[in-house]
């Protein structure tokens, strides 16, 4: 990249992250109690009766549980990605058309008399990025775009846009619980004014020979911020600096390969190790089996593994048996809870710990993993860009997941398409 190019391309991506650090401004919020869980509704949405099959594409199918829509899909990458595309494409549309043509259309600075805008920027990233994404992941975006009907230049642009994302995290288990069990809690904070919430779904996958995987995503998205596998291991991120330095492997898509391809906590770790990194990233992987857990700051240049109940220059409070990762004030509040409910933690008063102001005022999602049982709670955002952390959360378990079976009286969407097709030609 060129000086003049790369200065342009960095003036950018201050002004977007300044603009975000105006979403990220926290305000007041009550104090907890130690782990005194306040009020908050919980949906049960294991072995629930309230499940509904939405649609069938190949062996893909779409259902809502209690409300929630819940996208299962399997087979290769393309076929996976066709299937998703296809039983979410009124939202994948909607959020693409959001995100690329409204959001991606406001102009963010002027750098020497040029408009700069988010969707030139992240063109700009997926470019540099290219040469290090395997090849499944285009052959799923190429699928994903071809079930939603959409160009396979705008699904890749979006599926980009996670490189943005900021957070907090926290894996406690041992004597830090009350019996022992692993909690990972993830938050996601994000501009929720750009409205992924309303898109917000829960994807099961079964890839041909990979290891089945729970993504806490948005329609469109393929690559994970927040997710755990059926080999108990579990991992979510928060955002550094670094910006400029894209040569590597997506943020998204290295953690979607530890979600869908390893099984112990090194292998995880290793993805991060054997992979050329982009910009700083910092992430909490937690492993149910063995109830360890580590916080890794991993950037273009190095990877730092802190291991739960060690500090380290970011993190100077270390408590044991914790892996405990924000940033500022957020941080210290974090250890504050933590350290006031020590051996008292069970699921829900460990859904304290992310509540605000540990969330930010734009808290996108939060997702508490216990990895042993695969059991997870996830709360979103308002459509008003409420915090998630105020919101109900609905409880899953990935095992039950992957048990379940479509209703075959819902309609198939792959045939009915066949038939248009064919019905088409006909006429021609």
């Amino acid at each position: 990249m060129s000086v003049g190019r790369r200065g342009i391309f960095l003036a950018c991506w201050g002004a977007l992250l300044a603009a975000c650090a105006v979403l990220h401004a926290g305000v007041g919020y009550a104090d907890p109690g130690g782990v005194s869980a306040p009020a908050r509704k919980i949906v049960a949405c294991i072995d629930s009766q309230d499940a509904k099959t939405v649609a069938r594409c190949g062996k893909g199918w779409l259902e809502r549980i209690n409300g929630y829509p819940v996208l299962h899909v399997k087979g290769t990458p393309y076929e996976m990605g066709y299937q998703h595309g296809v039983l979410l494409r009124e939202s994948v549309r909607e959020n693409m058309t959001t995100l690329l043509e409204i959001k991606g259309e406001q102009s963010l600075a002027e750098v020497g008399g040029i408009k700069l805008k988010p969707r030139n920027v992240i063109e700009m990233i997926m470019q540099i990025q290219k040469p290090f994404v395997p090849e499944k992941y285009f052959q799923e975006m190429a699928g994903l775009a071809a079930g939603a009907g959409l160009a396979p230049e705008d699904i890749r642009a979006a599926n980009f846009i996670p490189e943005l994302f900021h957070c907090s995290g926290f894996a406690i288990a041992g004597d830090a619980t009350v019996d022992g069990t692993l909690y990972h809690g993830r938050v996601l904070d994000y501009g929720v004014d750009w409205g992924l919430q309303r898109h917000a779904v829960v994807i099961v996958a079964e890839p041909d020979g990979g290891i089945p995987f729970v993504n806490i995503s948005y329609s469109g998205f393929i690559g994970s911020v927040t997710g755990m596998n059926a080999r108990h291991i579990s991992i979510g991120e928060m955002g550094g600096g670094g910006i400029g330095n894209w040569q590597g492997v997506p943020m998204a898509q290295l953690m979607r390969e530890v979600i869908e391809t390893t099984d112990t906590l090194d292998k995880a770790i290793a993805v991060f190790q054997d992979n050329p990194r982009t910009c700083e990233y910092y992430y909490v992987i937690a492993d149910g089996k063995t109830r360890e857990s580590v916080g890794m700051a991993a950037s273009w240049e190095k990877v730092d593994v802190i291991r739960a109940g060690e500090a380290h220059p970011l993190l100077p409070h270390a408590v044991a048996n914790c892996a405990l990762l924000s940033a500022g004030d957020r941080y210290q509040e974090l250890v504050r809870r933590v350290k006031a409910g020590l051996g008292k933690f069970d699921a829900e008063s460990a859904l304290v710990l992310m509540d605000r102001p540990v969330a930010m005022q734009s808290n996108l999602h939060n997702v508490l993993f216990e990895p042993a049982s695969t059991r997870f709670w996830v709360a979103n955002a308002a459509e008003d860009g409420s915090p998630a952390a105020e919101q109900p959360y609905y409880a899953f378990q990935l095992s039950d997941l992957l048990s379940r079976t479509p209703s075959l009286e819902a309609p198939d969407l792959a045939a009915a398409e066949t038939g248009a097709r064919a019905a088409a030609a006909v006429t021609r």
